[in-house]
């Protein structure tokens, strides 16, 4: 279940459009703060505990995409981007960035409540179920690779030193199926396909964006990264993986 009593910040130059969905998140039981430019918006990020932006990327004199790198450069916070019909390149842009998701203008305010809640879902701590004896009997409760052992029980990842390594619920859902997939290419549909079912668009780039995540959570020296992207194919988990006794 989703808390929704979580911090949005509503970024838009226009009062009402901020009005209007800051009454629409409220009745959901949201808390909403509302910022019109760069500076209010880095000063609410820097002085609260955001859980959520909304970004309009048409921000009057100023460059959405350019406060959209600003927010990564301190902040992993989830950002949905708010873009006119006309203004695809700078969508695909902001996803690469690493914005989660956008909506388009004119937008149904119950996609904007859908696209919340979905992108809030990805980034909660994954569950950590107590292990039952049997399960702690099974051989195959723990994978091991390179320097990390994946409990696939309790969901928790941790080095061999034991120190642990906090995973979202979407970025253990990927790097599991990587672990059970280890040196084949999975392409993006095949792990959209088994990561959310038919419950996904063409241009969504949740699974870049939490690679992305998962490759700075797991480096080595020389940055050699373990999920290597190939080109036109998919991603490949290199290392091998082995079941721990």
């Amino acid at each position: 279940m989703i808390d929704s009593n979580q911090k949005i910040l509503v970024v838009d130059d226009e009062a009402p459009i901020r009005k209007l969905l800051r009454r629409c998140l409220e009745r959901e039981t949201f808390h909403v703060l509302e910022a019109e430019n760069s500076a209010q918006t880095l000063d609410l990020l820097r002085g609260n505990d955001i859980n959520l932006i909304t970004l309009d990327l048409s921000l009057g004199g100023e460059d959405g995409l350019e406060l959209a790198r600003a927010i990564r450069a301190e902040s992993q916070v989830p950002i949905i981007m708010v873009s006119g019909k006309g203004d695809l390149i700078d969508t695909v842009v902001g996803l690469e960035i690493g914005a989660d998701d956008y909506i388009s203008k004119p937008f149904e305010l119950r996609e904007v409540v859908a696209r919340v809640r979905a992108v809030l879902r990805r980034y909660q701590p994954a569950a950590q179920p107590q292990p039952t004896p049997a399960a702690q009997a099974d051989s195959g409760e723990e994978l091991h690779f390179e320097r990390w052992i994946l409990n696939c029980i309790t969901r928790e990842l941790h080095d061999t030193d034991g120190n642990p390594v906090p995973l979202t619920t979407g970025e253990f859902d990927l790097l599991h199926l990587f672990v059970k997939s280890p040196r084949k290419v999975l392409s993006r549909d095949q792990i959209m396909d088994e990561l959310k079912g038919n419950e996904w668009l063409p241009n969504d780039r949740t699974i870049d964006n939490q690679v992305a995540r998962l490759r700075k959570k797991l480096t080595l020296e020389g940055d050699q990264q373990l999920i290597k992207t190939v080109r036109g194919s998919g991603y490949l988990f290199t290392p091998q993986v082995t079941f721990c006794s």
